[in-house]
Order: structure tokens, then C-alpha cells, then sequence
């Protein structure tokens, strides 16, 4: 049984560099060969996990709404402080495609058939826009600027926590997988069929 490595390491490494949030393993995986397996279906293989790794934290759906919170303090029994904030926000979904083996990647030659599954879906940071945020101050203790930056402080908290309960509903995570269905199966099609292999179906799937 002979071992091969994947010669993509080279490759990779200044891919990856830009991304320092992202894991740093490299693509170190041998795929073994039992005798089943040909030279084309190595290659292409070989040429899925590479052309996808060199994407490495991809981008591929993003949400866009707003939060509607509000948050009230009290001092005494007459000092009383409320705000209401109405702010829009946007947060990107991402695949984390330096997470990608060739266990991840199978290759059925008799039906032609590619399979790639991909990572889960990685939620981004939220982007508020503070610029067309609506905020309403309410109460005496909003006369006093140091009262209302915590209110502001307190309300943004709120209002991530909600815009990011918002993008893990159901309907959006499904729209974000399907989008990332289809950036990355154009991924993988484009360098198969620069490299001749037109006749190899690809699915792809998020687990």
C-alpha cells in the first residue's frame, strides 16, 4: 500500500496567513490506496481539497435587519432613566474551508459523482450602523450625559444578542446554506473542468 501526501502546503501557507482567526493546521492528510482507487480520481481529489482550501474562510451568505431594544435604570424612588434604541445591523456566515480533509471529499468514479461536506456555517461578527440608528432618551436621569452612554452601552449588548438570535432562525440559516451550496459547488466545478473532468457531477452538502 503506498502513501501519498496532497503537495499543497506551499501552497496554502500564504492563503492562510492573512487569516489569523482562522485554524492554521495544515494539509497534512495521506490518502491511502488500497488498489481501488485510480491516478484521475486522486487528481481530483486532490485538485477539490486544494482549489477549496485556497479559499479558506469563505463568505457566503449575508443577513442584513435591524434590533429593537430598549433599557431602563432607576436611582431613588424619582430618578428614572429609559432608551429606546432602533438600530440596523448586518452579520456574514462563513465557511471555514481550512477545516476541509479528503475525508470530506469522496469521489464515486463509477456514477461520476463528487461529494463535498462542508464544515457547519460560522456566524461573523455583527456590523451595527450607528449612523441611522433611531435612539429615544427618556427621564431625568438621561439628563445627565454619563447616564445615557451607559444606557447606550447597556442597549447595544442587547440589541447584538437579539440580531444574532434574529440570523440563527431557521429560514436564514437555510437560505445561508443554500448560498454556500452553490458558491462552493461553482468552486470545485470551475478547476475540475479547466482540467478536462466536464463529465463529473458535484453535490455538496453542509453538515
Amino acid at each position: 500500500m503506498q502513501h501519498w501526501k496532497l503537495l499543497v502546503v506551499t501552497h496554502l501557507a500564504a492563503g492562510l496567513f492573512g487569516f489569523s482567526i482562522a485554524p492554521r493546521e495544515l494539509l497534512e492528510t495521506e490518502v491511502k490506496s488500497a488498489g481501488f482507487f485510480t491516478t484521475d480520481t486522486r487528481r481530483v481529489l486532490a485538485v477539490t481539497v486544494e482549489s477549496l482550501r485556497a479559499e479558506n474562510k469563505l463568505l457566503v451568505y449575508t443577513y442584513k435587519g435591524s434590533a429593537a431594544v430598549s433599557v431602563e435604570r432607576a436611582k431613588l424612588w424619582f430618578l428614572t432613566g429609559r432608551q429606546d434604541l432602533i438600530i440596523p445591523a448586518q452579520v456574514g456566515y462563513f465557511v471555514d474551508l481550512s477545516r476541509l480533509t479528503v475525508e470530506d471529499v469522496i469521489y464515486d468514479e463509477r456514477r461520476q459523482l463528487l461529494t463535498v461536506m462542508l464544515p457547519p456555517l460560522v456566524l461573523g461578527d455583527v456590523a451595527f450602523q450607528p449612523e441611522a440608528a433611531r435612539t429615544i432618551n427618556g427621564g431625568l436621569l438621561t439628563f445627565d450625559q454619563d447616564q445615557v452612554d451607559e444606557l447606550a452601552r447597556a442597549n447595544y449588548l442587547t440589541a447584538r444578542r437579539a440580531f444574532i438570535k434574529q440570523a440563527q432562525g431557521a429560514t436564514i440559516v437555510q437560505a445561508a446554506k443554500e448560498n454556500a451550496i452553490r458558491s462552493i459547488r461553482s468552486n470545485v466545478e470551475i478547476p475540475l473542468e479547466a482540467l478536462g473532468y466536464v463529465e463529473i457531477n458535484v453535490l455538496v452538502r453542509v453538515k
